[in-house]
């Protein structure tokens, strides 16, 4: 879960997204076959019937075909079915973070749990909400067709460290440049609790 600031690394993440397909299933329009005892986890676990799936291939599989529709809850969809999981925060979990370059012309990139990569930018944006009881941080990169994942909190501390403050329409805010993109955590005082 390191920093890494190697051009050919980033060059190796950006071939792999393009050579990368997945299932269209943001065409499919299956009818609906009802719910599965199926749940995400917070940390990523994938759980069928309340045990954790632990055979990788096959919840990568289950990643390649899911999809957050209109009315905010998750779908596994092939061309002739849809079925409804849980999912208790985010589909995915970064877990690694790749760095080339620095400051405004960074570029920040993650790998996910289920080996996804994304690259920061407009289209994969990255944003942090708070707990509206406790105040605590929960960071986000988006991945792809509005499912994203949580940055895992080590990563997190690393995405912190190339943090900065920047002055956007005469306010102090805390955030991150990827690809051009000012991403905005909020005030200092938000992040760090001052």
């Amino acid at each position: 879960m390191t920093s890494s600031e190697s051009t050919d690394g980033l060059n190796a993440i950006i071939k792999q997204i393009k050579d990368k397909k997945h299932p269209p299933v943001h065409l499919w329009n299956p009818d609906f076959c009802g719910d599965l005892d199926m749940k995400i986890a917070r940390d990523g676990t994938w759980y069928y019937m309340g045990s954790p799936i632990g055979r990788m291939p096959l919840v990568k599989l289950f990643s390649s075909v899911l999809r957050l529709d209109d009315d905010k809850k998750y779908y596994l969809v092939t061309p002739v079915e849809k079925i409804g999981i849980i999912v208790e925060d985010a589909p995915f979990v970064a877990v690694e973070m790749f760095r080339e370059g620095e400051g405004r012309s960074q570029i920040l990139s993650f790998r996910t749990h289920v080996d996804e990569y994304v690259v920061v930018d407009e289209a994969h944006p990255l944003r942090i909400s708070f707990d509206e009881g406790t105040g605590e941080p929960s960071p986000y990169v988006m991945v792809r067709s509005n499912l994203e994942a949580l940055i895992a909190r080590s990563v997190f501390y690393d995405l912190i460290e190339l943090s900065g403050e920047e002055e956007i329409d005469g306010n102090i805010k805390f955030g991150v440049w990827s690809r051009g993109v000012f991403f905005e955590f909020g005030s200092v005082d938000e992040i760090f609790g001052e």
